[in-house]
């Protein structure tokens, strides 16, 4: 199957980044390579892309349409957690500019045996990076109840994450959670009827958090934002495009931190904790896509787009 993946904020994103023709530029989410494209396109031959996913298939893809554009690109294959060791190894110490655009990809979602969709019936996996030893197999049948019910309350948000947790570990003791249909069919018998009818698929939102669980999607943002921002030249920026409330709290913490690090009590006269600012928002409020951005690709309609620009 063909990586495919339309980029959300694409020219937003691309703007916020005010690309030099002459710059360093990392992507640590690449993907297919639909921000990527457009970041190379505007280097001169003295410009350099880095490209970090942990995806298999979506190195090959990016590898595939980036071509064009020759030595200025250099494709990786790991998580974004590593970049400082990435750069040391191309012996780069500062950058441009970082790009993350988080969640799963179309393609991720849209090929059945990745194990991402309630759509489909499929053998338990959601691994972005398919060498991780961790699986949703192997949450769903080793995790104990309470650890259950915190991963879908806190990463799915859902109501019912007591009860969904319950008949999962209930389900379990009969017979091991093998696929996606099973688990999907768990999670609807632990919803009452009149729910269900109401709003998306009642498996959306567990599934959405056994994914995180499964690729420590936020304890993987949490530590990397402030190691991004040190790699960053004076003036540099960072991007982060975010799908999911806990994620853009991260990324609106992590970046007011930053920006006023200062730990001294408001009635202080003068600061004496040292903690100086490493820089600036660029957007006090996050950026959205458009209502039409959002009818063509409705997959986009969570997004947000925050910058942050190093001094």
């Amino acid at each position: 199957m063909e990586f495919k993946h339309k980029s959300v904020l694409l020219h937003e994103t691309i703007e916020g980044l005010r690309i030099k023709p002459d710059g360093v530029y990392v992507d640590g989410t690449m993907g297919g390579g639909g921000h990527a494209y457009e970041i190379c396109r505007r280097l001169s031959t003295a410009g350099r892309y880095i490209g970090i996913d942990q995806d298999e298939a979506a190195i090959e893809a990016a590898g595939e349409r980036l071509k064009e554009f020759g030595s200025r690109v250099r494709t990786v294959r790991s998580n974004y957690e590593n970049i400082r060791e990435i750069l040391e190894e191309l012996n780069v110490k500062e950058v441009d500019g970082i790009l993350l655009d988080l969640g799963v990809s179309s393609y991720q979602i849209d090929t059945a045996e990745r194990g991402f969709s309630y759509m489909e019936d499929a053998p338990l996996d959601m691994r972005m990076d398919q060498r991780a030893p961790l699986s949703a197999r192997e949450i769903l049948n080793t995790y104990k109840e309470e650890e259950l019910y915190r991963i879908i309350r806190d990463y799915g948000e859902d109501t019912f994450a007591k009860k969904i947790a319950k008949h999962i570990v209930n389900y379990r003791q009969k017979k091991e959670i093998e696929t996606t249909k099973e688990l999907a069919e768990i999670i609807e018998s632990a919803i009452p009827a009149k729910v269900r009818r109401k709003g998306g698929h009642p498996a959306k939102k567990t599934f959405q958090a056994i994914r995180i669980e499964c690729n420590r999607e936020l304890d993987v943002l949490d530590s990397s934002v402030g190691v991004m921002i040190d790699l960053l030249k004076p003036g540099g920026r960072l991007a982060v495009i975010t799908f999911h409330s806990l994620e853009d709290r991260i990324v609106k913490t992590r970046f007011k931190t930053e920006e006023h690090p200062c730990i001294c009590p408001p009635d202080f006269p003068v600061c004496v904790c040292g903690r100086e600012s490493r820089g600036s928002v660029v957007t006090r409020k996050p950026i959205v896509p458009s209502e039409e951005e959002i009818r063509e690709n409705s997959r986009a309609k969570s997004a947000k787009l925050r910058i942050f620009e190093r001094t």
